[in-house]
């Protein structure tokens, strides 16, 4: 009889389980026993919501001047160049074809219908240097005023608001992490000034069978202030009940058409290699 056969009677109960039948099954048992506790220890690492989506009875954070707006950050040399105010040759719309968002005077500006963009390379660690203005003029209010978002990995939002003297619900504010973390602190510039984001992400992990071992994780700061410190994601953003779902390691930065005409300028990334090689 061979090992198999062997294995598969002992299982099935019609044979007493020879030394490598016996070893088999353990060595199955306990990977069982593995799998289970990485899944068991994924999902105690993801804190439990304290509010719902969107709650309006959720505390605004606490308004802070960031000072004036400064020339655009510099590129480091290890840094990938997303967009230096040029052209949209790394950009694409969702279907894959060109970007047909408006270029001119070194930014580009979200052309409403026109779609969201996402870059052609996918990334996943990473620290992702961003600069975005509203609207100069001022038109609607709360969600409806300069209403745009950065993704990483086309799933995790950090959203893009005029929130200067515009009330919204806490976890839609400039620089939340869209529907489960409201920022620290309200950061925001005036309406048509230039703002950044400085982002540095932790992609999830998932093991061979593609099940959560560890929730993604973001740091922000807007205007060079500190608003979610090592967060740990939820889940896709735009879900009201974060769940998980394999994706790939690797995935694009979108930038959200939302109909308003944000702009954004010197956008550039540094991949942060080999995080938990250790």
């Amino acid at each position: 009889m061979t090992a198999r056969h062997s294995l598969q009677s002992a299982i099935n109960g019609k044979v007493r389980p020879t030394k490598i039948a016996r070893n088999a099954i353990f060595l199955i048992s306990a990977l069982t026993v593995v799998s289970v506790v990485v899944a068991l220890a994924a999902a105690q690492s993801i804190p439990k919501p304290e509010w719902a989506v969107h709650d309006m009875n959720r505390p605004l954070p606490p308004v802070v001047d960031p000072g004036p707006a400064g020339p655009p950050v510099p590129a480091p040399s290890d840094a990938v160049v997303l967009f230096d105010g040029k052209d949209l040759s790394g950009w694409a719309d969702a279907k894959g074809s060109p970007a047909l968002w408006k270029l001119e005077n070194g930014y580009m500006e979200a052309a409403a219908g026109t779609g969201s963009i996402r870059t052609k390379r996918g990334f996943g660690d990473c620290q992702l240097h961003i600069e975005w203005a509203a609207p100069a003029a001022v038109k609607g209010e709360g969600q409806d005023r300069g209403n745009s978002g950065v993704y990483l990995m086309d799933t995790y939002e950090v959203q893009v608001l005029d929130s200067y003297n515009n009330k919204t619900y806490a976890d839609g504010s400039a620089a939340a992490i869209y529907g489960q973390y409201p920022p620290l602190v309200n950061a925001c510039r005036k309406p048509g000034e230039w703002q950044a984001y400085d982002i540095i992400f932790y992609a999830p992990r998932f093991d061979k069978d593609k099940k959560l071992v560890t929730p993604a994780r973001m740091t922000v700061l807007h205007n060079g202030i500190l608003v979610h410190d090592n967060a740990v994601i939820l889940g896709p953003t735009a879900q009201d009940e974060p769940q998980y779902a394999y994706h790939p390691d690797r995935m694009p930065i979108s930038l959200q058409d939302h109909g308003h005409p944000v702009r954004y300028r010197n956008i550039w990334i540094r991949e942060l290699k080999d995080c938990f090689a250790k």
